[in-house]
């Protein structure tokens, strides 16, 4: 395999040997920084200039929900996302439709989850599409995926391999289960997760059947989790100069998010049940149909503020009763409570109490639908809706912007989801530079057959077992 030529990546810069340990810790970390600012300047928009990420590269071999989810983060937040697709196909979540983006053939839940991407198609079957993976290993600072385990392995994409030539890359894994136990080779969605990880058991009407979150919870909560691992892995990396394998799966990042009812059962051996709109703990701590249908929810989370809530609603003498007095005897009485407040609650409208509530010092809101959500006067000023042109059609789209502000930076969209290999010959040649002639070659092999455009049957795949030796160890 040959060795491209390029500049040290901002680990690499912090390798420099010295004598004293903290005259060590001192020049990396001085290297390092040089090295970084450096870098950074190199963006050529003012844009990118002030995004968080600036100048990080992130190999994307993730499709479907939690890495996509996280890549994206690290895209908004100014990384330059390489997502490497099946030749042909692409993410499946592209063909999760109906609904597709107007005029395009890809589906509205791609759209939500692969914006501020560059698409690349590599058949990583092919001997040549896992050099070209690796040559983007030694160019990149974080690779993550998200395949079945052992799968990239048969590649000799797996982390032990991948190391070998880029030592200072970050490489995540997101799976089912995880890297150990006896689920470990298992795949894994969402709704699995939530199954066995407890989640469906506790969701649902009280006395009602369990039910399934309407979105995918588990997976959004796993990409968050993988994010921020692969912030403090890079800056773990600004003092060492080494990268390192990240382990994230569904199932534990479901248990993990049980918070308070897994430690209601592992300290005081309480099983979880459902409680439709009410909360196990608080009380009031969940929805009331007011007079014209609709819900309100309102929480008190202290005493306090039960106290408001009475004052509001003109039931000062709930606030005095020695069985409503404190949250536990709230909780012990909460069936006489609730029925008083829902009595109250059924006498005005929602926008009555929106009404009388404005001020409170709780927390309160209305129950909106989907619609209601994005016709929110609030949500429309903070302009969280961003709008973005598809790359071929023109059509304009919408998707929600990222959630986190900056005061010193950016955290934008910038890229609309890329069409299924749009960015091939691009970070080919000028990320990787390569030549048209070993471009063509590559199509001609099969380990790259671009894009839409480019479209043709794949045919003569070169498959490796783990028996042909490691790719990229000395030879």
């Amino acid at each position: 395999m040959s060795e491209q030529v390029r500049a040290p990546t901002p680990a690499e810069a912090t390798l420099t040997q010295v004598e004293s340990e903290d005259d060590h810790n001192q020049q990396n970390r001085h290297s390092f920084l040089k090295s970084y600012y450096r870098y950074v300047s190199s963006c050529d928009s003012v844009e990118d200039d002030l995004s968080p990420l600036a100048g990080l590269k992130v190999i994307d071999l993730t499709r479907i929900v939690a890495g996509p989810y996280c890549t994206m983060i690290l895209g908004d937040l100014g990384a330059e996302v390489i997502k490497v697709e099946v030749p042909g196909t692409g993410d499946e979540a592209r063909k999760w439709g109906p609904p597709f983006v107007k005029d395009s053939k890809d589906t509205c839940y791609f759209a939500a989850l692969n914006r501020n991407k560059k698409s690349i198609c590599v058949n990583l079957k092919a001997k040549k599409g896992q050099e070209l993976v690796y040559d983007l290993a030694r160019k990149c600072d974080v690779l993550v995926e998200n395949y079945v385990p052992g799968k990239l392995r048969q590649f000799l994409l797996d982390y032990e391999n991948v190391q070998t030539v880029a030592p200072h890359l970050v490489y995540c894994s997101l799976t089912g289960f995880g890297p150990k136990g006896p689920y470990s080779k298992r795949p894994g969605y969402d709704v699995i997760a939530a199954s066995m990880g407890g989640l469906l058991n506790i969701t649902g009407p009280k006395d009602g059947e369990p039910c399934k979150v309407g979105v995918a919870v588990t997976d959004i909560a796993t990409g968050l989790y993988a994010h921020g691992a692969i912030m403090a892995a890079l800056l773990q990396r600004a003092r060492t100069g080494r990268g390192q394998k990240i382990d994230c799966n569904l199932l534990s990042t479901q248990i993990a998010c049980l918070i308070n009812v897994g430690s209601n059962y592992l300290n005081a051996g309480l099983e979880a049940r459902r409680w439709g709109l009410a909360h196990e703990s608080i009380v009031p701590y969940e929805s009331f149909l007011t007079s014209d249908d609709r819900l309100l929810t309102v929480g008190t989370g202290s005493d306090k503020q039960f106290v408001s809530l009475c004052q509001k609603l003109e039931l000062m003498p709930l606030s005095e009763d020695e069985r409503f007095i404190s949250n536990q005897c709230r909780v012990e009485n909460r069936a006489l409570l609730i029925g008083l407040l829902r009595n109250r609650f059924k006498e005005k409208t929602l926008s009555d109490w929106l009404d009388i509530l404005e001020g409170a010092p709780f927390p309160y809101g209305p129950v909106n639908n989907i619609a209601q959500v994005f016709a929110d006067p609030h949500v429309q000023e903070i302009g969280l809706v961003k709008q973005m042109q598809h790359p071929t059609t023109g059509t304009i789209y919408k998707v929600v912007g990222p959630p986190v502000g900056f005061s010193e930076g950016v955290n934008a969209v910038r890229l609309p989801p890329p069409i299924l290999g749009e960015h091939t010959e691009q970070v080919l040649t000028q990320l990787l530079g390569y030549s048209q002639d070993r471009i063509h070659s590559l199509k001609a092999s099969h380990a790259e057959p671009a894009t839409e455009i480019w479209s043709y049957r794949l045919g003569n795949e070169i498959h490796l077992s783990e028996t042909t030796g490691h790719m990229g160890r000395a030879e």
